[in-house]
């Protein structure tokens, strides 16, 4: 009820939006788009174009619906930034058409690291479940991920870069209890990691049970799941459809015959 929820696949107006904004965006700032980057590095010659224009069409999902702001984690600020670019230049060019979003980011947290790898962001898409806390993890599952997390050997517990294993716990229990980081580092003066991994677990399974509870009871409606996605997508194909028209009338392209 306070949420357009919708699959973006049922609203075409993005694909083409993302297209219009294909003549906008030059090679080179795509080129040094960082994610592309880390994931085109690992495929070689395999690497689709549609990895390539990503952000285009990330680009067309936020703009699309003239946000005021775009809360994202840290991995995202740069396609944000690009979405700004776009909505400036082309407002620039053919006149006020787009809202320049701002970007909203977390003081903490903006980067939640793996816990099997604390070097590397946190992602559902790892190869290990051991690197990421689902929302649907029960909490054993969630005892047992932290328990196993990397740390070092300095045997420690102190907020620095140098330990990013332990800071990135402390990150976690922050971000789940609201505890001040420099009162959660001093309470475990004189006591070990597993202390700090228990009180962790506990912070975490506690934060997720209320949303694994409310995930278990809308996935067994799947009625009420379809209505919901079906009245989101035609809500957001209303939307889209007026701003398109808009784009399209600004770029002299003329509304078009939509079906």
């Amino acid at each position: 009820k306070k949420n357009v929820l919708f699959l973006q696949s049922a609203v075409p107006e993005h694909t083409e939006l993302a297209h219009i904004f294909s003549a906008l965006v030059r090679m080179s700032e795509l080129e040094r788009m960082t994610q592309y980057k880390d994931k085109a590095g690992t495929r070689g010659e395999n690497v689709p174009v549609a990895l390539f224009t990503y952000p285009l069409l990330m680009a067309a999902d936020i703009l699309m619906y003239d946000p005021d702001i775009v809360p994202v984690g840290d991995d995202q600020t740069q396609h944000v930034e690009l979405a700004r670019d776009i909505a400036e230049r082309f407002n620039r060019l053919y006149g006020p058409t787009f809202r320049v979003p701002k970007l909203q980011l977390t003081k903490t947290g903006a980067r939640v690291m793996g816990l099997d790898d604390p070097t590397k962001k946190m992602s559902k898409s790892a190869t290990s479940p051991k690197n990421y806390i689902a929302l649907t993890d029960d909490d054993v599952t969630i005892r047992k991920k932290i328990m196993a997390a990397v740390t070092d050997s300095k045997g420690i517990v102190a907020y620095a870069d140098n330990q990013p294993g332990v800071r990135n716990l402390v990150d976690l229990l922050h971000l789940t209890t609201n505890a001040p980081i420099e009162s959660i580092v001093d309470s475990y003066s004189g006591k070990g990691y597993g202390d700090l991994k228990r009180d962790v677990a506990i912070a975490v399974a506690s934060f997720v049970e209320p949303l694994r509870t409310k995930i278990e009871e809308r996935l067994h409606d799947k009625t009420a799941l379809v209505d919901t996605i079906l009245h989101g997508s035609n809500r957001a194909r209303e939307l889209a459809a007026a701003k398109l028209a808009k784009v399209r009338q600004t770029l002299g392209l003329g509304v078009g015959v939509r079906p």
